[in-house]
């Protein structure tokens, strides 16, 4: 396997009229006819060239439009690139974040070696800078990946590396944006390690190698530790749910628990909160199993453990003040001569007992168990993250995550988060009308409701184990993997719920 593209991001105090760069990326708005002091300044330099193509109408600053202007002698830069941040009144930082995505995408592709991003000199004093030099790192990490591990002939001859940086001529707006920058390279890379790991296919990642991830995170982080349950391990502790789902496969299930115990402050007086996630590494449905038709898409069904493994890596490089626990139940749900069935009855970690109507409704069986090892823990918060039900994709189509969950409070910190983050969530019900579906005629609970309100019975369902802890669940099934590339993105995995789950992290730590 060859590596995926190295992005290399710093901060440069410039004269703009002399920078030495391949590109140079400047945004504007699409209601503001005068030109800002840098793109004034880049246009009489050019002979007018930017309020001509503005002018003529070949370029309309809509979001994330994107058009390149050659430089001349009087211009440092080789190429201007143009790109679009749409109306005014309207920017957000997520506006800034992909603008940031487009122009490190446009750049790979142009086979450029060099990004000078100047988007923020469009904003006047909008916005702070440090947010705004988070959300510039994280949209240029974003924006330059490319999933081509495998590809060992290309015509197009990609660069291996990346060297972005955010320039300004006011040394004190560098110092300011530079706080965030460092925050923004942490979440950037740990969001296409994400993205790298949920691309890879179930010949390669499957659970012991998931836990290779995890011991190895933990083995490179003073802050880390990993405990990894094999399968007899699982049995001793009568996690029933996890055994059930990866017994067809001859790749054995595992839990893996690493902890974040901060070294900047004392452990015992934080709070502790723990982050689980479905890491179903490739799921067939098993003996319920599912039609052939995009199976192959089957291998992202990891992507909500993925996603807390990459978020235990983020948070451990920041150092956040919180005791974090980072559960990953992941198993192969495979159809054999072992496994699971439907009409089978699974005790649980919990010791409630499970009707399996479906085997293809596997993402809940082990995430109960991991969610009841949370509860036995004592910790204070839950949060999981799954690609759950196709039901939450039918609800909120392919823009969001459906937030469900016990504590209106913990909701609307997550809801803050995403407004931050820019990784959308919606929230959805999972009230008791939705459990009393969940219940069984011959054991505590089934694993599938009605064919109605499939997201909201599967919550319910998970309800049932968080015990006296405060809750909340996303289902991700939409918003982990784009079909094909967009404007500002490749297409496979999203690494979507990094930038969510570390937003929502950082903002706890920083409120105690």
């Amino acid at each position: 396997m060859k590596d995926i593209i190295e992005v290399g991001l710093k901060t440069r105090k410039v004269d703009f009229s002399k920078i030495k760069t391949d590109i140079l990326a400047v945004g504007l708005f699409s209601d503001v006819e005068k030109l800002d002091s840098l793109n004034a300044m880049l246009n009489k330099a050019l002979g007018g060239a930017i309020q001509d193509i503005l002018k003529i109408g070949d370029f309309k600053a809509r979001e994330r439009a994107c058009t390149i202007i050659y430089g001349n002698e009087k211009v440092g830069a080789k190429r201007i690139m143009l790109i679009g941040l749409g109306e005014k009144g309207k920017v957000t930082l997520d506006t800034i974040r992909k603008a940031s995505a487009v122009a490190a995408k446009k750049t790979v592709e142009l086979k450029a070696k060099t990004l000078s991003l100047a988007l923020h000199n469009a904003l006047g004093k909008s916005f702070d800078l440090s947010e705004v030099g988070q959300a510039c790192a994280e949209g240029a990490y974003y924006g330059s990946y490319s999933y081509d591990e495998f590809i060992t002939e290309s015509e197009d001859g990609r660069l291996g590396s990346l060297k972005v940086e955010i320039v300004d001529s006011d040394s004190n707006k560098i110092k300011n944006m530079n706080k965030g920058i460092v925050i923004g390279t942490v979440i950037g890379q740990a969001q296409c390690y994400s993205r790298t790991i949920a691309n890879r296919p179930g010949n390669i990642i499957y659970p012991e190698k998931v836990a290779g991830l995890a011991k190895e995170l933990a083995r490179k982080s003073k802050s880390l530790t990993c405990t990894v349950f094999n399968d007899k391990q699982l049995k001793e502790k009568g996690m029933g749910g996890i055994m059930a789902v990866g017994s067809g496969s001859i790749h054995k299930p595992v839990f893996i628990v690493l902890k974040h115990k901060p070294t900047s402050k004392k452990a015992n007086s934080l709070p502790t909160v723990a982050i689980v996630g479905k890491a179903i590494t490739f799921d067939s449905g098993g003996i319920s199993i599912k039609p052939s038709a995009s199976m192959d898409e089957m291998k992202f069904d990891k992507s909500g453990g993925i996603a807390i493994l990459s978020t235990m890596k983020a948070i451990a490089e920041l150092d956040l003040p919180l005791n974090v626990y980072g559960l990953i139940p992941s198993a192969e749900n495979l159809p054999s001569g072992s496994s699971y069935r439907p009409g089978d009855i699974i005790t649980t970690f919990s010791g409630k007992t499970v009707e399996v109507q479906n085997t293809d409704a596997e993402g809940r069986m082990i995430l109960c168990d991991a969610i009841a090892y949370a509860a036995k823990e004592k910790c204070d918060i839950i949060v999981d993250m799954a690609t759950l039900t196709g039901a939450c994709m039918v609800a909120l189509g392919k823009h969001m995550a459906g937030l469900m969950g016990n504590d209106d409070e913990l909701m609307k910190q997550i809801q803050k988060a995403s407004e931050e983050s820019g990784e959308k969530v919606w929230p959805m019900p999972s009230s008791e009308e939705y459990a009393e579906e969940m219940k069984s005629k011959i054991a505590d609970l089934k694993n599938i409701g009605t064919r109605w309100g499939g997201a909201c019975t599967a919550a319910a369902f998970l309800k049932q184990f968080v015990g006296e802890s405060k809750w909340a669940h996303l289902d991700v099934a939409g918003v982990d993997l784009i079909s094909g590339a967009t404007d500002y993105a490749s297409e496979g995995s999203t690494g979507f719920g990094v930038r969510l789950l570390v937003a929502f992290l950082k903002n706890m730590a920083n409120s105690k």
